[in-house]
């Protein structure tokens, strides 16, 4: 059971963390820098004056009481001490037990049933990928990956980003998006390069070679099929899937983000869809597949 906490808790301990070390560490940073209690307050006065913010200053009792009773700063205290001591705010956030290079890992907390965009901030903290993998890893025989890494390492993550020779968009598809079932599960995380945004039409061999599209709505997001004529899109989902085509006028009702280039999916807890008949749509132009729907 969780209670609620003010904004500057007193309490030595928060979920583990000793909050009375992370006090004693801002004070030797503060010593390092050759402050007195006093310069802190000074120098906040004149950022709260500055940015229009009361709340970045910071009084040499509440910073005593911070640095030697376990008051926890509020996050503008927190980002005034960063400034003044020429510190990483994230570091000092992990003074506190906020670590955000978990944030990826955290999102497992919340599986929203909407496809949608990911928008995590990038380029900060590092990241801990292989270093060095056993010579004799061979990348045409299926591996044991875990067994062929000799070496992991901390990475800068703006490092990676220099990798990136493409624009890419990360999405999520919702827990209860069928369009794409089963060739693409809810609940898994894709890769969209946004360089693809024109959709190829041409007869395809099976339907894994077919590109999926990202696609955005008035209603939301969807990965599907698209095809597109007489300034109309089709977003077509997959033949297996309880969810039935959409006709949509593009690019007005529907925007093409980017092609699906890669997928990140779950394959220990997937789920068939219930049962239940496609909707069937009151008007279809003739020619067209039953499964249409015009919106």
């Amino acid at each position: 059971m969780y209670m609620a906490r003010s904004i500057e808790d007193h309490s030595p301990y928060v979920q583990g963390v000793n909050v009375l070390s992370a006090g004693k560490k801002l004070r030797e940073l503060r010593e390092q820098m050759g402050l007195t209690l006093r310069d802190v307050e000074v120098s906040s006065t004149s950022l709260a004056d500055t940015r229009g913010i009361e709340e970045f200053i910071i009084n040499p009792s509440r910073l005593s009481d911070i640095e030697t009773k376990g008051v926890i700063p509020s996050v503008y205290r927190l980002y005034v001490l960063s400034v003044i001591y020429r510190a990483d705010f994230t570091e000092l956030l992990r003074f506190y037990g906020v670590d955000l290079n978990s944030t990826a890992a955290d999102l497992a907390i919340c599986q929203p049933t909407k496809t949608h965009r990911l928008d995590i901030t990038t380029g900060r903290g590092n990241v801990q990928m292989p270093v060095k993998l056993d010579p004799g890893f061979d990348i045409r025989r299926t591996t044991d990956l875990g067994r062929m890494i000799e070496n992991w390492g901390l990475v800068p993550m703006q490092y990676l980003q220099e990798l990136a020779k493409r624009k890419y968009t990360y999405a999520y598809v919702g827990t209860e998006d069928l369009t794409m079932y089963p060739l693409l599960l809810p609940g898994s995380f894709v890769q969209v390069d946004e360089d693809r945004s024109r959709v190829e039409e041409k007869k395809w061999r099976s339907e894994l070679e077919r590109p999926i599209y990202f696609v955005e709505t008035r209603d939301g997001h969807v990965c599907c099929w698209c095809s597109v004529r007489r300034g109309e899109i089709v977003l077509q989902s997959h033949p297996l899937s309880p969810v039935p085509a959409r006709i949509l006028k593009h690019p007005q009702e529907a925007e093409v983000i980017g092609q699906v280039v890669g997928v990140a999916m779950r394959l220990a807890e997937w789920y068939a869809p219930d049962e239940q008949e496609p909707q069937q749509p009151s008007e279809v132009d003739e020619g067209e597949p039953k499964e249409l729907r015009r919106r």
